[in-house]
């Protein structure tokens, strides 16, 4: 089961006079990764490597190193710690000591790893898109209902009947919450996918 981060995290370490720090920091979109990778780069740093991974998206930067020994590792990073809508920066301040091209992507891919560890994480739940239709004195049970099992009401709209809502719950949740709108509603709710 995929992660994200519940916020942000850092992670600081020295490797043969180079100071490296890791940020990381859960993600909506592309737009939201970019916009987190520009305000924590530090310009006057040597390096400012990054990636990020967002379902089946993915992007990553070696900024100046050589090809594939900080971006891919980062990534790979992310991957190794089952994480999902997550980007992370790792800045470098050269130490006049070169790592090599191992060192370099043992040094960007472990510093990742260590921050995406030490970070604190929640589950990402898959939810299944579903309708029903309920009367207007049982939306508020209809929303409790939805919200204890984890769901989410993706759209309400309001008919001269009742409200028609568009709802995303987990699979595991579906059939419990059928039963609980059918005993709310004596059958009348039904789940449509």
């Amino acid at each position: 089961m995929p992660f994200t981060l519940s916020g942000f995290c850092e992670f600081r370490e020295e490797i043969r006079k180079s100071r490296f720090i890791t940020f990381a920091a859960p993600i909506g979109s592309p737009a939201e990764a970019q916009a987190f990778i520009e305000q924590h780069s530090d310009l006057n740093a040597s390096h400012n490597c990054w990636a990020w991974k967002l379902g089946d998206q993915y992007r990553s930067n070696d900024d100046g190193e050589p090809g594939g020994t900080a971006g891919r590792p980062i990534l790979a990073a992310i991957e190794a710690q089952d994480c999902d809508q997550v980007a992370v920066l790792v800045i470098r301040w050269y130490g006049g000591i070169q790592l090599g091209t191992g060192g370099l992507a043992r040094a960007y891919g472990g510093g990742a790893n260590k921050c995406l560890q030490a970070a604190p994480k929640i589950e990402l739940i898959s939810r299944v898109p579903l309708r029903c239709a309920c009367g207007f004195a049982e939306l508020a049970l209809v929303k409790l209902r939805v919200a204890d099992l984890g769901g989410l009401v993706v759209e309400e709209n309001f008919t001269a009947n009742g409200v028609e809502l568009q709802l995303a719950v987990g699979e595991a949740q579906i059939p419990l919450l059928q039963s609980q709108l059918a005993d709310l509603s004596r059958g009348r709710i039904l789940l449509q996918r």
